[in-house]
Order: C-alpha cells, then structure tokens, then sequence
C-alpha cells in the first residue's frame, strides 16, 4: 500500500506537533543539566502500560505488537491497556498513569496548547513524542439496504462514531456539526458498534483508524456495505476548521468489497510518554521500535509508515530527550521547536 505520507502528511500538518506520554518505573533519577527547570527522570522501567483505545481498533493490535517487541527485545513486561483513545492517552500520560500511550495529531496538538475545548484551557505540557506511528483516516461506511451511499445520506440520523476519548468519538460529530449534518451520535468502542451493525441495530458508523479496520473486516464478511469519505469542497470546509487533518485516498484494496478509492481526511499518530520518562529506556526503546520494524508492520500493515524520516512531521511539540539522541545518531535532522526546554539543544 501506497500512503504517500512524506507528500501528504508532512505539508498539511507544517506547524503543527504531536505528543508522546510515558512515565515510566518508580522512584527518582538523575537531574537533566538544561537552561529551564530541572527534572528528576524516574528508574529504568521493569514493566510498563501501554494505552491504546477500544478493542477492534488498530491501537490495540498495534499496542499487542508493542508489548511484544518490548518483551523479547528489552525483557520489559508491557501491559496493552483499553483506553478511550487519544484524548483519553493525553490525559491519562499527563497524570502519570499510564507509561506509553498512542495520539493521532489533533489531540496531541491540542492537549499540549490547551486550545482544544475538552482540555478546559489546562495544557498538558509534561507529554513528550517518541516514535511516530502511521496515518489515520477517518471514513464512513452504512449497511447497504439503508440506502446510504454518501456523506449528505447521513443527516439527521443515527451514526456511531467511536468511543468517548478517542479521535473518532471528538472529531466524527465536530465533523458533522461543520457539515450541518445534525446525526444523532452514538459513542461506543469499534467492537460494540461492529456488533450492532451486524445484528442490524446500527445503520452507519464514522471511524477512525488505522486501515485496514479489522471490525470492517468482519462487518464486510457478514453484510453489504457501502464505504464513503469525503471530499470537494466539504473536505476543505473541515481542513479549514481543523488544520491539522490533510487529504487522503483509501486505495481501493483496502477491504475485500472495497471496489474503489475513497477520498477522505485523515490525521498521523505518534507514540508518547511523560517527559519525565527515564532517558536511556526512550533511547532503547525508540531504537527497539526502528530496528524491528518488521515485526510492527507483521503486527499490522499501517506501520509501514513507522519510518525514523516520519518522525519530523511533528514541528512544534517536544520530543523527549532519549528519543532526540536516537534520531541525532541516524542523522535525522530535528527543528529546534521540537526540543524541549529540559535540555540544550545539540
């Protein structure tokens, strides 16, 4: 599969940044020797949690391949914990509770600035980026004997959109509002919503991940369906509103009744942690996580994407100093936004 992110992703999302969350291990650790405030890194993690979103979404089966990696390459015992998602993974790395969490761009952008509403103005400035993951479109798809076959059909009916926290259940109903669509949201994890649409008590899901879907999957063995993004001037309307979206073509491969490309939106996701994680664990981890790639991408095809270059997407939010030292030592070359006022640059 062809996701063309250097084209796409890095030019919608210049000025933007991403987050990554992981305090990790118990007690304290040495002070960094930077120009802002001193921080107390915590000890060398022997286990770690690793928060993901709802079950039958691609956070979880790619936390699975996380906690795998961990184990058999740095003997951590890595716990994958269902979470509500991104919002949720912000929230959850800010308070200290959970060690590596997963965000797609808008969240994290707007947990660190405190600009988005369900931040109450509160930023969550202790969250670090330390990997970048994959992109994360967002489409649609109804049950074919609703009739439904594009983004219009949807006004003023029921439509899941993903659980409360995650980057569906914020952005699919801000979406509609944008589109005057006025649906009627039903928020719900991607396994419960799979499970009414099979059974036929839900018509219409919005969702966002990474594809393919395996809860389309097994949607699409059980009933007809009909897949749909969207584009022209409706996609502008929402790019403009919320910039940190860029287009993006679901290649018609993609699902087993998917017989065309669709032409959406979509966000890219990254791996967080506190910015108190301990340095050498983000190192290793961080260098873990390219060196075996291929076991990520046997995990789930999405991360492909996961490339060290895929990293400089994020401009403006810090990275965590272990992962800087990583990506320094592959030559990566980092804008001086993304490093964090707990260290000197280079």
């Amino acid at each position: 599969m062809n996701f063309n992110w250097k084209k796409k992703a890095i030019a919608a999302v210049a000025g933007l940044s991403i987050v990554l969350t992981s305090a990790c291990g118990n007690g304290g650790g040495s002070e960094t020797s930077g120009e802002a405030a001193e921080i107390k890194y915590q000890d060398y993690p022997k286990t770690v949690k690793i928060g993901t979103a709802s079950q039958g979404g691609t956070y979880f089966i790619v936390g699975g391949g996380l906690a795998s990696l961990l184990e058999q390459k740095l003997d951590i015992t890595a716990n994958v914990e269902v979470t509500g998602g991104p919002v949720h993974n912000m929230q959850l790395t800010q308070a200290g509770e959970q060690d590596i969490g997963m965000v797609t761009l808008g969240p994290a952008y707007e947990g660190y600035t405190g600009t988005g509403e369900w931040t109450g103005g509160n930023k969550m400035e202790d969250v670090r980026i330390v990997f970048p993951m994959y992109t994360t479109p967002i489409h649609w798809w109804a049950l074919e004997e609703s009739g439904v076959k594009k983004i219009e059909d949807i006004k003023g009916q029921r439509v899941g959109v993903g659980p409360a926290g995650g980057t569906s259940g914020t952005y699919v109903p801000l979406i509609h509002e944008v589109l005057g669509l006025d649906t009627d949201n039903v928020q719900a994890g991607a396994s419960d919503m799979a499970s009414q649409q099979m059974d036929g008590q839900l018509d219409i899901i919005g969702y966002a991940a990474g594809i393919p879907i395996s809860a389309v999957s097994e949607i699409e063995v059980q009933r007809k369906i009909n897949f749909f993004g969207i584009d022209g001037e409706m996609r502008d309307k929402v790019i403009e509103k919320f910039p940190y979206f860029f287009p993006f073509t679901i290649p018609a491969d993609t699902y087993t009744t998917l017989d065309k490309d669709i032409e959406t939106i979509a966000m890219f996701n990254f791996g967080i942690v506190r910015k108190d994680a301990n340095q050498d664990f983000v190192y290793d981890l961080v260098k873990a996580y390219h060196e075996n790639h291929d076991m990520l991408v046997k995990t789930h095809v999405s991360m492909e994407e996961a490339v060290e270059e895929a990293i400089k997407i994020n401009k403006d939010v810090p990275l965590h100093p272990g992962a800087i030292k990583y990506y320094e030592e592959k030559g990566i070359e980092l804008p001086d936004s993304v490093y964090p006022p707990e260290m000197n640059k280079k």
